[in-house]
């Protein structure tokens, strides 16, 4: 006989606050296993078509590692110290872009920021600001995120926990589905497709779509001849998966960049424009419907809040894990509502009053 409703609710509550404590106290301890269990789901699809193709799972996963490594090592030696580079560069010449906005402001609007006017007064301490702490920050986001021990911790057991956790994937899904409840194997199983699916539309599809698109802006920008074009085309392919967002933080700093660098070059100023207008072309009517697809079930704003409820109790771990959570309670939430409107306490008494 099945346990009564509320002791099940008991147990599953006691489990669901057991994680939460548990992710309050490790912490960043569990972030590098939570980096290569998010790098083993988002390549097992590769693996198993590799396997479908004849392979077995230990060549399929050899394969993916190779072509990983081979990746990353192109990725050390040609983008990621030119993208550091730029960034530090970016922030050096920060005070001086304030005080050229000031300049351009004070020749061309010479009534709105007199010697007395408050945005002359802002603008002057945000680049006073800027240039006392710009350099003391940096270093000091340098120091903490990229020290020698995290630095060692993530290119060593980031790589080795996703190719075990890759290599046993498929082992670990069927020792989970028979670990499951019985009387609620069926149901949960069900949930736990729609939520793959989900995670799979998104996740999956977000990562390339945010990957080509950091790419093209990127490369545009540099082609075209702006000074950070890497930079920038990193931060608007980054925050591609918020929706609008990555277009309107590039965009603007493109575009404020390029004001500076080709003023007077209406050309090349339009040229930065037409990237971003293109870009996004490119992800509302090609990347985003057939990466993605039309009905993820993640709204913006859901994401949003995921994403700020979970960094603010958890940190960068609970960053990483907000989408998955927040599509899981998605698909929990849209199950609820579909059992609650089959429910008696929602249809009431008016399927007996109809003929």
């Amino acid at each position: 006989m099945a346990l009564p409703v509320q002791t099940q609710m008991k147990y599953w509550g006691f489990a669901t606050a057991g994680f939460l404590v548990l992710m309050w106290f490790l912490g960043d301890v569990i972030l590098p296993f939570v980096l290569g269990g998010a790098i083993a789901y988002f390549l097992d699809p590769l693996a198993d078509r590799l396997e479908r193709l004849g392979t077995s799972r230990a060549v399929a996963v050899a394969i993916i590692t190779l072509v990983a490594l081979l990746i990353f090592v192109v990725m050390a030696l040609m983008v990621i110290p030119t993208l550091i580079n730029q960034t530090v560069n970016l922030v050096n010449l920060a005070p001086q872009l304030f005080s050229d906005l000031q300049t351009f402001l004070t020749d061309r609007f010479p009534e709105i920021v007199d010697e007395s006017s408050t945005l002359r007064k802002s603008l002057i301490s945000v680049g006073e600001t800027i240039q006392s702490k710009g350099g003391q920050l940096l270093e000091s986001v340098l120091s903490s995120a990229a020290s020698v021990i995290n630095i060692v911790v993530m290119l060593v057991i980031v790589p080795v926990v996703a190719f075990y956790l890759l290599y046993d994937w498929d082992r670990m899904v069927a020792e989970i589905d028979a670990l499951l409840p019985r009387d609620h194997a069926p149901v949960i199983r069900h949930l736990a497709r729609e939520i793959d699916a989900t995670l799979a539309s998104f996740i999956r599809g977000m990562g390339t779509v945010c990957l080509i698109l950091g790419t093209f802006y990127a490369v545009a920008l540099m082609l075209v001849g702006l000074q950070f074009g890497l930079v920038v085309g990193a931060i608007a392919g980054l925050v591609t998966f918020i929706p609008y967002l990555g277009a309107l933080i590039g965009g603007a700093l493109a575009i404020g960049l390029a004001l500076f660098q080709f003023w007077g070059d209406w050309v090349s100023i339009g040229l930065v424009a037409g990237i971003f207008v293109i870009g996004q072309v490119m992800e509302g009517n090609v990347l985003t419907p057939k990466l993605v697809g039309s009905s993820v079930g993640l709204h913006p704003v859901w994401l949003i809040f995921a994403l700020s409820v979970f960094g603010a109790l958890f940190g960068f771990v609970g960053m990483l894990v907000a989408v998955p959570v927040a599509a899981a309670l998605g698909v929990l939430a849209r199950f609820a509502i579909s059992q609650y409107k089959d429910s008696r306490l929602y249809r009431g008494l008016a399927d007996e009053d109809q003929p």
